[in-house]
This record gives C-alpha cells, sequence and structure tokens, in this order.
C-alpha cells in the first residue's frame, strides 16, 4: 500500500502524558484524591446518617482523582479520559442539584456548589484535563 492510499490512523504525541503539564495535573489530580478520600472515610465513619449522599460522592469523587491520576501516569489517553469525563458530569450534576435540592446536602461534597468548597477546583480541572488530553490527541 502506498502511503496515500494506507488506512487513516490518529496521530498521537508521543512524549508520556505524565510528562510536562500533566505532571502538575497529576500533582492536582493526587492532592484532591487524598484530601477528598480522607475526608470522605473520616465522615463515612463517624456521621454518615447526617448525609449519607454528600459523604458517598465525596468518596466517590476522591475514588475517579485517583482513576485519573493513575490512568494519566501510565499513559491510559481512553482511561484517563473517561474519568475526566465522569468528573465533569459529576460535578455539573451535583452541583446544579445542590442549589435546586439542597435538603439532599445537609453537609457539603467535594463537587457541591460546583466544588466552591474547593475554592472551585473540582469545576476547573476536569476542563483543564479535558484540554490537556484533547490536545494530546492529534487530529481532534
Amino acid at each position: 500500500m502506498s502511503e496515500d492510499t494506507a488506512p487513516a490512523q490518529e496521530a498521537v504525541d508521543e512524549r508520556p502524558l505524565a510528562g510536562g503539564f500533566g505532571r502538575l495535573i497529576v500533582l492536582v489530580y493526587v492532592v484532591f484524591a487524598v484530601s477528598a478520600g480522607a475526608r470522605a472515610l473520616f465522615q463515612v465513619a463517624t456521621k454518615f446518617g447526617e448525609a449519607p449522599v454528600s459523604f458517598s460522592l465525596s468518596a466517590i469523587a476522591a475514588a475517579i482523582y485517583l482513576v485519573a491520576a493513575i490512568a494519566i501516569i501510565r499513559g491510559a489517553g481512553r482511561l484517563a479520559m473517561a474519568a475526566v469525563v465522569v468528573e465533569l458530569a459529576g460535578v455539573v450534576a451535583v452541583g446544579a442539584l445542590s442549589f435546586a435540592v439542597p435538603d439532599w446536602f445537609p453537609e457539603p461534597s467535594v463537587w457541591s456548589h460546583f466544588g466552591s468548597g474547593y475554592g472551585y477546583v473540582p469545576l476547573v480541572l476536569p476542563v483543564v484535563g479535558l484540554a490537556y488530553l484533547l490536545k494530546r490527541r492529534k487530529g481532534v
């Protein structure tokens, strides 16, 4: 087959995902995984009955942050993309619901009010992560 008739393949940046700016993204994901995870574990262990939805969502957020960080470190672009998309959907959905149905969130979760308790980083991080991952894929 000549070069002109070869099937089109998506060109991918050959540098590691966790290199350069990816290191900063991984660092933020790890910090958020640890902080949200520790907070959620404490809340689940000591006062789960007060706000089970909020505390469960914080634990889920921590798990997603951890998956995103590990996927970026290992160069698993598709898994990283999936984790970041789920994260963005979660923060938008929970953020909106926390305003629309505040009774569901007697205690804040990481994603409540679009992450206002964490300086809105939970809202900005998946947008930055998606932009980074998409930029790494040429032809997108």
